[in-house]
């Protein structure tokens, strides 16, 4: 028989894990040993924060932990999967958030579902969703559309093919970037957007300095033109969009 892959969240930013992880979770979480995370190192610090209300049933020391980023071929992922094949219960854990939504391991989930391995997906904060439920604008047809190009002439014209979606579909478009790069994107939709397309930005979800504003690209192209610039230089942050 085999295991269970546990889809386990982790926090937006540092700070107590109580705040954003049930307990439930944090259970869960403390009774496995074996995980795979983007980096060992952050997931060990990771459960530190757990065993901190939670004690881990294995010492950190004996708790197996794999590595699944950017860089590890589609190949070593089978390999992964080999313990929880073999009937040994298993968690995946995200740097921040939920696993597997803007995160390498949703191909991992996919050959766990081919493979007949059981999923759980455990409650947690998802800074995409809750950039949407602040935003105001629609909640009822919306699409995540990961990272913008970064070359400013593909960027431009790919802000107003978003833009121009959102307009036909009346759907939200919201997207992510790099944070040293926060405010270049949020000059570019404030320059290629039209005048009255609503533009919101979500910083820092859920940590003490969070910081949610929304307004019309014209108020925005305003705002930056007197230098007012939002503080969200090298913070997460989730960009939002809607034209009318």
């Amino acid at each position: 028989m085999t295991g269970t892959l546990f889809l386990i969240p982790n926090s937006l930013g540092a700070g107590a894990l109580d705040h954003v992880i049930t307990a439930d979770v944090r259970a869960i979480t403390a009774d496995l040993d074996y995980f795979i995370a983007e980096n060992a190192k952050t997931a060990r610090a990771f459960l530190n924060q757990v065993a901190l209300t939670h004690p881990l049933r294995v010492r950190l020391q004996d708790i197996e932990i794999r590595e699944l980023n950017v860089k590890t071929p589609a190949s070593a992922l089978p390999d992964l999967l080999a313990p929880l094949m073999a009937g040994r219960n298993g968690g995946l854990v995200s740097e921040a958030g939920v696993p597997a939504v803007a995160d390498p391991g949703a191909d991992l989930v996919r050959i766990a579902h081919e493979r007949g391995i059981r999923i759980r997906p455990l409650v947690g904060p998802s800074s995409i969703l809750l950039a949407l439920m602040s935003s105001g604008l629609s909640g009822q047809n919306f699409a995540f559309n990961g990272y913008l190009p970064t070359d400013a002439t593909e960027r431009a014209t790919r802000i107003r093919q978003l833009e121009q979606r959102s307009k036909q579909e009346q759907q939200t478009q919201i997207f992510i970037e790099t944070p040293y790069r926060n405010e270049a994107l949020l000059q570019a939709l404030s320059t290629h957007c039209q005048p009255g397309t609503q533009i919101c930005i979500a910083t820092h979800l859920t940590l003490e300095d969070e910081f949610i504003q929304r307004m019309s690209a014209q108020s925005w192209k305003r705002e930056l033109a007197e230098n007012r610039m939002p503080d969200f230089r090298k913070k997460p942050t989730v960009f939002l969009i809607l034209a009318s």
